[in-house]
């Protein structure tokens, strides 16, 4: 047999799991149909991102085919009437940004220059350098260049032979005006020559030779005239003037003075203050005739507005050509020397300049979108925590495996719909990350990033309660993680010096894993564009500089381990406070220390000594259940105790002492009590949102400790407030619960008629309109036949009436007599006549405990042994009606009295209902009585006398 019996529970089991997944499919599905334009736009962002961005590529291209960016042109041959018979385009008559789209099939070779740091007329009256000059005795001129070396003497020979003096004979030559290009590089290569104007990023138009640019040649001395220059370089026209510019070399004692004057120039330029720039910094080191070793230093942070340009690197050919030739001229005489005549550029194509802004923003901006899935889920996560909709779930019964396995698959399909319309729709509009590289590639990166996102999403579930608050922390997230990607991440990746370690550590963050993906891509696609070939395919996961392979495989075990990472965290309040992350929490109570034994007793004592009877009663029948092990059919707290620990130095709070109770099936029990007297805690505890401190609770036979998965499946619970959903409609609520009450077919359906039926919703269509439409009491009666759907054996109602009006109250409890039949019901309230007809037996909660117990009839009868006798008078006439309720009971309190109306308490014991009629008889016979009447004690002074004596015992102990 238990072969049999194990195989049913699995079977059993099995099918439970299976109708749970089902239901909660059907819901989610009722759901999302409702919030189809939610998700139709979630899907379409990517798409509306890929048209905003095509948007904007057109304009820039449109702005970009404009001439000021195309390839200059000139009019060569013209008719008498000046009409332009032909034009010729090419690099001579383009501008630096022009002559990028040129056709170049054989560069013009321009002559190589230096960097002069500025226009030598703004730099006249300067005060000197701090350094002594290496041949005169001079101030510093406008152009100067720091020296050192080990040996100083061959150090300042070679500084004396950096600027060759122009001869006689080519001044005069070149001072007649024209030269041809060839002469031109010729006489240029023989001094040094230098230019103000910052160099183009390509050299097939040298900015330093176009008009209304300065030519400077740097001489020893200046002893000529300014001149202007025409001649041309490969057919580029050069017209420009000449000017003459003093060079002197200044010797410093070291390189570290070298440096520290090139810092002071690089602060007076970011001070925007002139300051005496330096054209070079040299260090011969330990060069001698027969060994040359120098470093070159040159001021890449100054251009005309001093501020940086990295493009000035194009000048240092010169600068090394100078230092080449000074020391030939040392070593092998004045006639030797080493010529730099030109510098060009390899041929190249006409292009189209074209800005790419998916090559230029690629990584950055397709990681900012695929990652905005991430604060979607995260916050529709939260928000089922935040409202409780889980925990209401749960207490129906649902199971984590089923909530997690469809809202894992529910996030899945919208991320999947998310990036097909992404890579789809990009690749139809020609993004070339999409188009150039291996689609299997990209399924394979983004299938795993997706499912990592949302494993990463659940993790942070957890340490959320507020929707507010994961979404601002998850969209700082997105954009932070994009943007360290970009500033950070993207500088590691390209330095091949950075230890790959650290940048697989960086990638475990999920962000910059899917920014390096994209990253690789990019590169791929853009390198694939220019070549003409297809970017990444599944060979070129080998390449050891490709980091794809090494993302993918990161991805995939990160999504594996924070998997069961993701269910431990999901399960934090149900662990041992010491477990774990539990030893850091402040929120996890922890099982209270026993307090010193003779103090205990003590309180035992006095405990014992002003309990009531029946309390003291019940605590012993449900001794004697526990000890025949009758448990079956009934509901049973033993010594229940509930402690929240104090916080900050304050006391610990005892919200339940050691409560006990004893319920049989069919019972309608009611808990009366103050706020704060601790009903709250105790509810919270059988319905397993709080772990008891001590003792336990036995629902049907499980132990509330060990079994609240079972007890979950027999339970019914109506909150305090409604736990719903706006989109759905009471009967998709219904539906929901009830297939998860194991209803199926025409019997769930049946049931939901029954429910709609019994709260009044069934008629006028209201069961059919979405919740969200509803008014408070009809919520109010959705969440009452929530909790009775499907014959659970227990219900909880929290105070289920409040808000309803008398009609729909007195059919609600119409709707609870009926069910109470076949079920156990416990329901807070603070209306007495809701108690008095509903409950078959009533609870005064007071301080934690129970202070009294038993039927309301028994509790009036017990508590209210006394009449109330209203009679009003004149006011002349107080003082007799005084005297004549007196002569009736002498034990008569009064309790009101003004303006001739009079309130007094009667003792049962002394005055019985026909004395009383018979004294008013008596009044009514001497002077004239305007009204009058006898009440008996009511629930509620029942109420109002156990709390007022609770709270003098408390006051008391």
């Amino acid at each position: 047999m238990v072969p049999a019996t194990t195989s049913g529970g699995r079977m059993r089991g099995l099918a439970r799991f299976c109708r749970q997944v089902h239901a909660l499919l059907l819901k989610n599905l009722s759901f999302q149909r409702r919030n189809c334009k939610t998700n139709a736009g979630i899907a379409v962002f990517p798409v509306l991102l890929c048209v905003l961005l095509v948007a904007i590529q057109t304009m820039v291209d449109r702005e970009l085919g404009r001439p000021p960016f195309q390839c200059g042109c000139a009019c060569v041959l013209a008719d008498p009437t000046g009409a332009c018979q032909r034009t010729e385009c090419g690099v001579q008559y383009s501008t630096p940004a022009q002559a990028l789209s040129c056709e170049v099939p054989a560069p013009p070779r321009w002559p190589a220059l230096v960097q002069v740091p500025a226009v030598p007329a703004s730099l006249r009256g300067l005060p000197t350098a701090p350094c002594s000059s290496a041949n005169t005795s001079a101030p510093c001129g406008p152009v100067a260049v720091l020296l050192t070396g080990q040996n100083r003497g061959l150090s300042q020979s070679l500084g004396r032979g950096l600027f060759p003096e122009i001869p006689a004979s080519d001044y005069l030559h070149m001072s007649s005006g024209v030269l041809n290009s060839s002469e031109c590089r010729d006489e240029l290569s023989k001094v040094v020559p230098g230019s103000s104007t910052l160099p183009a990023h390509v050299l097939f138009v040298e900015p330093g030779l176009v008009p209304n640019e300065t030519l400077y040649v740097i001489q020893p001395k200046c002893s000529w005239p300014p001149r202007n220059v025409s001649t041309s370089s490969d057919g580029v026209p050069i017209d420009v003037d000449v000017e003459c510019v003093q060079g002197l070399p200044l010797w410093c004692q070291n390189s570290s003075v070298i440096n520290r004057h090139f810092f002071k120039g690089y602060k007076g330029a970011n001070k925007r203050r002139r300051s005496n720039e330096f054209l070079a910094g040299y260090d011969f080191l330990d060069t001698s005739k027969s060994r040359f070793e120098v470093d070159v230093s040159y001021n890449s942070t100054f251009s005309r507005d001093n501020g940086h340009h990295s493009m000035t690197v194009l000048r240092v050919a010169r600068l090394v050509n100078m230092a080449s030739t000074a020391y030939l001229k040392v070593r092998q005489g004045a006639n030797a020397e080493m010529r730099l005549e030109f510098l060009k550029e390899m041929p190249k194509a006409a292009i189209r300049i074209r800005l790419d802004l998916t090559t230029l923003l690629a990584a950055l901006f397709f990681t900012w979108t695929v990652q905005l899935l991430l604060p979607v889920i995260l916050t529709c996560l939260v928000y089922e925590k935040q409202q409780k909709l889980r925990l209401m779930m749960k207490m129906h019964g649902l199971k984590d495996g089923p909530y997690w396995l469809i809202s894992y698959f529910y996030f899945l399909a919208l991320s999947a719909a998310y990036m097909i319309l992404f890579v789809l729709f990009g690749s139809f509009i020609g993004l070339e990350i999409f188009r150039s590289n291996s689609y299997g590639i990209q399924f394979l990166f983004f299938f795993i990033y997706i499912n990592l996102q949302i494993v990463f999403a659940i993790l942070l579930a957890s340490f959320f309660s507020s929707v507010k608050t994961a979404s601002v922390i998850s969209y700082i997230y997105v954009f932070g993680s994009s943007l360290l990607g970009e500033a950070l991440l993207k500088l590691f990746i390209e330095d091949a010096t950075f230890p790959r370690l650290w940048l697989v550590v960086m990638e475990l963050v999920p962000g910059f894993s899917l920014y390096r993906g994209f990253y690789e891509l990019a590169e791929y696609a853009a390198s694939g564009s220019q070549k003409g070939k297809p970017g990444m395919q599944w060979g070129d996961l080998n390449d050891p500089v490709n980091g794809m392979k090494e993302v993918l495989v990161l991805m995939s075990v990160e999504w594996i381990l924070m998997l069961p990472l993701a269910f431990l965290l999901d399960h934090r309040p149900a662990w041992h406070p010491l477990f774990l992350f539990g030893i850091l929490s402040t929120k996890h109570s922890s099982p209270t220390r026993r307090p010193d034994k003779a103090k205990q007793l003590s309180s035992t004592k006095i405990f014992a000594d002003m309990i009531k009877h029946d309390v003291f009663l019940e605590r012993k029948l449900v001794k004697q259940l526990l000890m025949e092990m009758d448990t079956r059919n009934m509901i049973i707290c033993h010594n229940l105790k509930k402690v929240y620990r104090g916080k900050n130095g304050n006391p610990d709070k005892l919200a339940v002492r050691e409560l006990s109770l004893a319920l049989r099936k069919g019972q309608c029990f009611g808990m009366l009590g103050p706020n704060g007297a601790g009903k709250t805690s105790f509810i919270n505890m059988m319905i397993g949102l709080v772990r008891p401190s001590y003792g336990t609770a036995y629902i049907h036979g499980m132990d509330l400790r060990k079994d609240m998965t079972e007890i979950y499946e027999n339970i019914g619970v109506c909150p305090q407030h409604d736990l719903l959903w706006g989109t759905l409609t009471g009967r998709e609520h219904l539906l929901f619960y009830g297939r998860m009450k194991n209803l199926t077919g025409a019997a769930l359906v049946k049931a939901v008629d029954k429910s709609l039926k019994s709260v009044n919703l069934f008629y006028c269509g209201f069961g059919d309109k979405s919740v969200n439409k509803y008014s408070g009491g009809m919520k109010r009666r959705l969440s009452v036949a929530i909790a009775l759907i499907g014959n659970p054996k227990v219900v909880y109602m929290d105070e289920p009436s409040t808000g309803l009006d008398t009609t729909s109250r007195n059919d609600l409890w119409n709707v609870i007599k009926r069910a109470k039949k076949e079920c156990t019901i416990i329901l807070t309230t603070h209306s007495m006549e809701e108690a008095e007809e509903l409950c078959d037996r009533v609870g005064i909660f007071v301080s934690g405990n129970f202070h009294c117990l038993g039927t309301p009839n028994e509790l009036k009868a017990r508590y209210g042994g006394t009449r109330v006798l209203t009679i009003t008078t004149a006011v002349e006439h107080e003082e007799e009606v005084a005297r004549l309720i007196t002569e009736l009971s002498p034990s008569a309190t009064k309790i009101y009295g003004m303006s001739g109306t009079q309130k007094f308490e009667l003792p049962k014991r002394e005055v019985r209902l026909e004395g009383v009629f018979g004294a008013v008889a008596v009044a009514r016979g001497r002077f004239p009585v305007q009204g009058w009447g006898v009440t008996d004690t009511t629930l509620e002074d029942v109420f109002i006398r156990v709390a007022k004596d609770a709270r003098a015992f408390d006051v008391l102990s």
